[in-house]
């Protein structure tokens, strides 16, 4: 009997995916429920399993190829009876792939030094970056199943030798004036329309401050350790401002609303988006409730969302439904920008670099770690009154953190106010 399988469909509004690794190939066993290939949709990259037990017949799309959502990727023989070689091997161990066998390099490239291990277990995709950067996989520690060598173990040994953007380990000769041309992934094209549909459909203005953040970097110097001691989490700069934020949202509901139509919808909660780098682009996971959260609870969550983020687990639901977002490209030494808003959101909160700069305190010039903070937000349903009013909420917070539990001073609670 032949079983086709097919692509399923990875959230309601994905209608296509593009084909980013095979892990099995024709005429291999397959045991049922191990992945025969990697599919890469606009937001989530997944496995897509067999359903029975069997031999591989076809395999249908090459790497990168984009197919609909219910397309036959694979026929599966499920008659067949299984090889002996296959009975003896690990269930799930996905097929050995040469390291000899990536695309050739151009002809002034010497080709990358491999391993004489044919056994190696590494993705054609991994094998064709180590080889363009002249990395041996042999050094490399793979993550996949049974050590395979993922794209992303690939991307990360090159970024920690320093390789990208450097002209000595750059797959191009220096002086050359060759160009190449890749095809957008799902994910970069769907950025590309939500940034662009973000400028053309909202009122976007931006509003600047900037924060003293002497006393939270005094803070962190002097709990940190025991902090994480405690609740075996970094205390980072992400959870103080997912705080004030929270605070500064319930002040500001119009910050925290979005339009649907020609309703405005006012939310009870925070949801916050975070913005995070990931290897495969710009994705943004969301931490639901977090003004229901402690520090350490923020933390956990960023934690755990950014490692998801790395390895490309993120699933639709984690990534979907957030009212407000934090970007924070001050860890790329971005000194001030302007960041776009996250439909359907109306403001988007964005930290920058910290750098010590003289300020004036009580009439006297003083060297303070200070931040630039920006919030783009839309005016249409968020008046310059509310916005700056909210940025400078958030600024009095930071600058206070014993104010970051509800929001009130010692000597406000004392007061009753």
């Amino acid at each position: 009997m032949s079983l086709e399988i097919k692509v399923p469909s990875p959230g309601e509004s994905v209608s296509e995916v593009t084909i980013a690794n095979w892990l099995k190939k024709e005429g291999e066993w397959v045991d049922m429920d191990q992945p025969i290939v990697e599919m890469e949709s606009d937001k989530a990259t997944f496995e897509v399993n067999a359903e029975k037990s069997g031999l591989i017949e076809k395999i249908i799309g090459n790497v990168g190829d984009t197919i609909t959502v219910g397309a036959v990727v694979a026929i599966i023989n499920t008659d067949a009876e299984k090889p002996k070689s296959a009975s003896n091997a690990a269930p799930d161990a996905p097929a050995a792939v040469p390291t000899a066998k990536p695309a050739e390099p151009k002809s002034e490239i010497a080709a990358a030094p491999v391993t004489n291990n044919v056994d190696l277990l590494i993705s054609p995709i991994a094998a064709k970056l180590l080889a363009d950067y002249k990395i041996n996989p042999s050094s490399i520690k793979g993550t996949g199943s049974n050590g395979k060598i993922t794209k992303l173990d690939a991307l990360e040994a090159i970024v920690a030798g320093g390789v990208v953007g450097s002209n000595s380990a750059s797959p191009a000769s220096a002086g050359s004036r060759e160009a190449r041309r890749e095809k957008m992934s799902n994910l970069r094209k769907t950025v590309s329309k939500r940034l662009v549909a973000a400028k053309n459909e909202t009122a976007m203005l931006t509003t600047f401050n900037e924060v003293n953040m002497k006393p939270i970097m005094d803070l962190r110097t002097q709990y940190k350790k025991p902090f994480e001691e405690k609740f075996g989490v970094g205390l980072g700069f992400m959870s103080f401002f997912t705080r004030a934020v929270c605070i500064a949202l319930n002040d500001w509901p119009a910050v925290n609303a979005s339009i649907e139509g020609e309703e405005i919808v006012y939310h009870d909660y925070c949801d916050i988006s975070i913005a995070v780098s990931a290897p495969k682009g710009l994705v943004v996971p969301v931490i639901r409730n977090a003004e229901s959260m402690g520090l350490a609870e923020i933390e956990s969550e960023v934690k755990r969302l950014a490692t998801k983020a790395r390895e490309g687990k993120l699933s639709l639901e984690e990534m979907s439904g957030g009212t407000f977002t934090i970007t924070n490209g001050g860890v790329f030494g971005s000194l001030l920008s302007t960041p776009i808003i996250n439909q359907p959101q109306s403001g988007i909160l964005g930290m920058h670099n910290i750098v010590e700069r003289p300020v004036a305190e009580n009439g006297q010039v003083v060297i303070r770690p200070m931040m630039y903070v920006a919030l783009s937000y839309d005016h249409r349903i968020i008046d310059g009154r509310e916005s700056v009013s909210f940025l400078v909420r958030v600024k009095n917070l930071l600058e206070n953190p014993q104010m970051l539990f509800d929001g009130k001073t010692p000597v406000e609670k004392v007061l009753g106010f």
